[in-house]
């Protein structure tokens, strides 16, 4: 009854929380002048990815640093396949901007730079430094386009209506983050009941679990009308997994591994990130949603079948 009821709330959570996100999310980007993929690929996507932050750095401050590395790629195969092919399975997603393009090509950056940092078998500080470094030059452009983009003249400052729109956004991100925990420890208490592997429970219901943000953010802001601002979300957080949670937990600890037991799920990221990447007509068919869900499911059953 108690894992039941934490994943209950989790979800209560989620819906609630992703509600409350995008709608101050939109406000907020309508006060600023700024389209809300700015603001879903910035602030949405590193407030979903708290959780994975949080799990990084208690991870690697206790000399285990594989756990954020497995995290933030996993989750990063999860928000891929799961919440975008989920999203696409609805009908295809519009992707006009030429920023998105831009996302698509660091998030196809950064498995295929884990992959060269741990072919010697660790990922290093140094390596850690360079993926941060990566990541400030990512984020100075996106701010630098978001001063571009902003439209509309100039204004009295709202700021009842903008502090209104902060405090949704805060209130949000809490209730995301708080559903992402809430699930996870549910999940761990369904595997402690049933005696299931910790493998079975981390690739399926803790990895879904520290996903619910990504998820529920992306549908809602389908769902309002707002798509651009899902898929920018989505393209934010796997940035941010790699080049900010796996950097820092390098920093805080080398991450030794074998490159063999990262070449599955480095390849899983690789193509389903091509499958996720706009057609010249600007759309993600809807067609890759069913592909991107198919691959995860494959993921999941090849995954458990070399651990069992």
């Amino acid at each position: 009854m108690v894992a039941l009821g934490y994943l209950i709330l989790g979800f209560i959570l989620a819906g609630v929380g992703g509600e409350a996100f995008v709608r101050g999310s939109v406000s907020l980007s309508g006060l600023m002048r700024i389209p809300p993929a700015i603001i879903g690929v910035t602030v949405a996507a590193f407030a979903t990815s708290c959780p994975e932050l949080s799990v990084a750095i208690h991870a690697a401050a206790a000399g285990k640093p594989q756990i954020a590395l497995g995290d933030a790629l996993g989750s990063n195969v999860v928000n891929i396949c799961l919440v975008l092919g989920s999203a696409l399975c609805f009908g295809p997603l519009a992707a006009s901007r030429r920023a998105t393009r831009r996302d698509w090509v660091i998030t196809l950056l950064a498995p295929l730079l884990i992959g060269l940092f741990a072919w010697d078998g660790q990922v290093s500080r140094t390596d850690g430094l360079i993926l941060l470094i990566l990541f400030g030059i990512w984020l100075a452009q996106v701010i630098t386009e978001a001063r571009k983009e902003r439209t509309g003249t100039a204004g009295p400052t709202d700021i009842k209506g903008l502090t209104i729109s902060v405090m949704y956004c805060l209130a949000g991100a809490g209730l995301l983050m708080s559903a992402g925990i809430a699930i996870v420890t549910g999940a761990k208490h369904v595997g402690t009941i049933f005696d299931i592997p910790p493998l079975i429970v981390g690739v399926t219901l803790v990895a879904f679990g520290t996903s619910m943000p990504e998820l529920a953010t992306t549908i809602i802001a389908r769902m309002k009308g707002h798509s651009d601002m899902g898929l920018a979300t989505i393209l934010g957080s796997t940035v941010f997994n790699v080049f900010v949670i796996a950097a820092t937990a390098a920093v805080i600890h080398p991450i030794t591994v074998r490159f063999s037991n990262l070449a599955p799920v480095l390849t899983v990221c690789t193509v389903t990130t091509l499958l996720a990447r706009p057609t010249r007509a600007n759309i993600i068919p809807r067609y890759r949603g069913f592909l991107l869900v198919l691959i995860y499911v494959v993921y999941i059953v090849v995954t458990l079948t070399r651990e069992l």
